[in-house]
């Protein structure tokens, strides 16, 4: 059942997830911004009061047309923002590694979209995010290229991080970082929903299931404002109809569709690597909630995360029941 509508401001607003946005050479010339069009805003903004859904925008670099601001500001909504315009955000995407150190990200909710390389090249300015944010969400852009090679280094990763956790936590900082924190207090699965609970309008009016099919190719559209939401296959896009993802335990992972669909070309079926490294995490919650434990550190509603001897849960699929 859908419940977020997600509407790119631009062809060009900030990418807060896993894909690399990149200049659409429609319908302007390549590397030009196109604003959505102010009508198309508004007709967005009453197809998701029709359906009674909540509206995510997501915004541009660039400063928005006074008017274009007034037609947000009618209807109740989150929103999504580079640094450049951090005034008002709801959530903060910090496109800039230099921008982890300015005062708008205090008790702010971050985004940071990065490679594994760029993080632990980054890594004490991460550190120190942790020391100001309310909470931190890390996105991995390079999932595709991740091999069973570089499990280790991605264990090392999160320990460094589990560590800067915990030096937090003693200051009496409860910070909540995506990677670590989300497994300790989920019983279920909290999948980003694609195309389920969520989708996407574009400035050219059409829909799609997350903005990365819209930046990836324009084409896999599922509907219009102007034909209506189109969606082939729907039930395919939920957990139920995911044979691996409905009986693993890495809730925390976001099992991308987006994802899916380039590395495995099934919506529905995760990729090794998606699995990997949403296991890694999982297994670092764990040990974080053990250090935890063992240093008298609190979290409410925390829950304990069983022991498991796999990686991929295809591996322990004997096990299923």
């Amino acid at each position: 059942m859908l419940q977020y509508l997600i509407i790119l401001l631009d062809n060009r607003s900030v990418s807060y997830c896993h894909y690399r946005p990149h200049p659409l050479s429609f319908p302007s010339p390549m590397g030009e911004g196109v604003l959505i069009p102010l009508e198309v805003l508004k007709a967005g903004i009453v197809f998701a009061m029709k359906e009674n859904l909540n509206i995510q925008f997501v915004y541009p670099e660039e400063a928005l047309p006074v008017e274009y601001t007034e037609v947000i500001e009618s209807i109740d909504h989150t929103k999504i923002k580079p640094m450049a315009q951090a005034e008002e955000a709801d959530v903060l995407v910090l496109t800039e590694w230099q921008t982890t150190d300015v005062e708008s990200v205090q008790n702010a909710t971050c985004i940071i979209s990065a490679s594994r390389q760029e993080l632990n090249a980054n890594i004490e300015r991460v550190k120190s995010l942790l020391n100001k944010v309310a909470r931190l969400n890390i996105v991995l852009t390079d999932i595709e290229t991740f091999c069973d090679e570089e499990i280790g280094g991605y264990q090392t990763l999160l320990k460094t991080l589990s560590d800067a956790l915990i030096e937090v936590f003693k200051t009496g900082r409860m910070v909540q970082l995506n990677l670590l924190t989300d497994r300790l207090l989920l019983t279920q699965m909290n999948n980003c929903g694609a195309g389920d609970t969520t989708v996407t309008l574009a400035p050219n009016g059409k829909f799609y299931l997350c903005p990365a099919f819209y930046y990836d190719d324009p084409s896999q559209n599922a509907g219009s404002l102007a034909d209506g939401l189109n969606i082939k296959n729907r039930q395919l896009l939920r957990l139920n109809h995911a044979p691996i993802c409905r009986h693993c335990d890495a809730y925390q992972c976001k099992r991308c569709i987006w994802l899916n669909s380039y590395l495995t070309l099934d919506a529905n079926t995760p990729s090794h690597q998606q699995c990997v490294i949403a296991h890694i995490e999982r297994n670092a919650s764990r040990d974080l909630l053990a250090k935890m434990e063992a240093k008298g550190l609190h979290m409410s509603n925390t829950h304990e995360i069983p022991e498991i001897n796999y990686l991929d849960p295809f591996n322990n699929y004997q096990q299923w029941k």
